[in-house]
């Protein structure tokens, strides 16, 4: 994952269906045509995260979105649910700062599984030891998680990436085209996000997610690093 500015789209589809104006009960087909535009725009992984699914609709998701992915250069991760992610396929697994370390993963999963790693601070990076990628915010306050004290901004982001070392780290919280170059500056080798990705409220749902994509890459790659 490296060259390239890192893309990591995380889906919500209550908030998806929101932006477009469709009812719940069409939020499962919503978000495939999300990842669709995803693969399209060649973004490297997508992140299953509808925590109040039941472990039933979750699966059926996963294996709806793993058909998508299969084949692609876009790896499909479930959060936390480990079991989720096996039965349906995926490629891999995004850990929360609670759940099990890498290491006990990795002894449950395939080869060539991908496990990323939420962490909030540079102390939190010694217990994600062997992930393939960390996941570090939350930046800046958004929709899903308002300001509460604990945002880790862009000096907090420099520290993570420095204790990370050769280990890529994607930010995540308040990602816009806008925060992309502070973003790339502080050494992150990409973004993680739900508000960057969701589409316009009109038009084609996978052709905007796509345009979406590809703006918010060239914002990052076209950014000059610091000196």
């Amino acid at each position: 994952m490296a060259g390239r500015a890192t893309l990591c789209l995380i889906t919500d589809r209550r908030r998806l269906a929101g932006r477009v104006g469709a009812s719940l009960d069409r939020a499962s087909s919503l978000v495939a045509r999300q990842i669709e535009g995803a693969v399209a725009a060649g973004v490297e992984l997508v992140q299953l995260r509808e925590r109040d699914l039941s472990a039933r609709d979750l699966v059926a998701l996963a294996r709806l979105l793993a058909t998508i992915t299969h084949g692609t250069t876009t790896r499909l991760l479930v959060n936390d649910r480990i079991d989720v992610a096996l039965v349906a396929a995926a490629g891999g697994s995004h850990l929360r700062a609670d759940s099990p370390p890498p290491p006990t993963i990795r002894a449950l999963v395939p080869s060539g599984w991908v496990v990323s790693c939420a962490v909030h601070s540079e102390a939190a990076v010694q217990r994600a030891r062997g992930a393939d990628v960390l996941v570090a915010g939350t930046l800046f306050s958004t929709p899903s998680k308002p300001h509460d004290g604990t945002l880790l901004g862009l000096d907090g982001l420099t520290r993570v990436v420095q204790a990370a070392g050769a280990v890529p780290v994607l930010a995540v919280g308040g990602i816009t085209a806008a925060t992309a170059a502070g973003i790339k500056r502080a050494g992150a080798a990409g973004v993680a996000a739900i508000g960057a990705f969701l589409p316009e409220p009109a038009g084609d749902l996978a052709g905007s997610v796509q345009q979406q994509a590809i703006l918010l890459r060239l914002a990052f790659d076209s950014a000059d690093r610091a000196p």
